[in-house]
């Protein structure tokens, strides 16, 4: 029987599920569709094809007793997270994980402005995208108080790494807002969010709330430029606020509409993390090496 399930095995549920692996424990892990299933299950990973966006897809399989970690984003639309709903109601006395590691993100809190955002901050969702994290934040604290397993939330920052940077969109020409116009962002480097999960896992108490970045402030701007130079690539062209409005997606505009410095003081201090890459130079650099 697997010691710890892996709902969502993604870039980071996969990543998370080998180190597991590797340490000598059991891991199962969903998968959405069967041709998904070849790399896990070469590392090891027993894998269970889980459709979440659809209740009867869902097939019934044991996490009771086991740690559970949820990587798997909400649908697209809507400000419910349907994906959770249906994961919940797969949940009972008699198949209850005994502890849940939830990567939400930092976008529950909405735009912050030039305030310092803690765990403190008043969550204030103003995108559907972070009313569906606030929803299923909620779906799993109602199911962990009615069923009594420990929950430990992630609010998770702008995740990059290797695989993860955005050279196709900067050879395609993407453009970014003027530097005196960007918003505030942070990141974290996805390896370091690998041992955050573990971390949280291990020594997150019941009802802890983190924030995951790197604590190194810049913007979306700053970060495409960076990774142009890095790659030697064409610098983005730099908009205004008012043409960025007319030309780019209304998805990756509304990135742009909020503004966040988020604090990792209790991440580092409680968890106990030292960062590899506690700055995205050096995240970079080292994403050139690292497959």
């Amino acid at each position: 029987m697997s010691e710890y399930t892996v709902i969502g095995c993604g870039d980071i549920g996969f990543r998370v599920s080998k180190e597991l692996i590797q340490q000598g424990h059991q891991v199962q892990a969903t998968i959405h569709y069967e041709e998904g299933t070849k790399v896990p299950q070469s590392a090891g990973i027993e894998t269970i094809i889980a459709n979440f966006d659809y209740r009867e897809d869902v097939p019934d399989f044991s996490i009771h007793g086991q740690k559970l970690f949820y990587f798997m984003p909400p649908q697209g639309g809507g400000s419910s997270d349907y994906r959770m709903l249906n994961f919940c109601q797969k949940l009972a006395p008699e198949n209850c994980p005994g502890k849940v590691v939830y990567i939400s993100t930092s976008g529950v809190y909405g735009d912050c402005g030039d305030r310092l955002v803690t765990e403190e901050t008043p969550i204030n969702p103003q995108t559907s995208r972070a009313k569906r994290r606030v929803s299923a934040e909620q779906q799993l604290q109602e199911q962990s108080q009615k069923l009594g397993f420990e929950l430990v939330i992630l609010r998770v920052t702008g995740i990059y790494g290797p695989g993860r940077l955005p050279i196709s969109q900067l050879k395609k020409g993407h453009e970014v807002l003027r530097a005196e116009d960007a918003p505030r962002t942070n990141r974290i480097h996805s390896l370091d969010l690998v041992q955050i999960c573990l971390a949280a896992m291990e020594r997150g108490v019941n009802g802890d709330i983190f924030n995951v970045c790197d604590g190194e402030e810049s913007s979306m701007s700053q970060y495409f430029t960076a990774v142009a130079e890095m790659y030697e690539l064409p610098q983005p062209k730099q908009l205004s606020w008012a043409e960025a409005e007319k030309v780019m997606n209304p998805l990756t505009f509304s990135f742009l509409k909020e503004s966040r410095r988020m604090s990792n003081r209790k991440l580092i201090e409680t968890l106990g993390i030292e960062l590899k890459y506690p700055t995205l130079e050096k995240g970079l650099f080292a994403c050139r090496t690292i497959s």
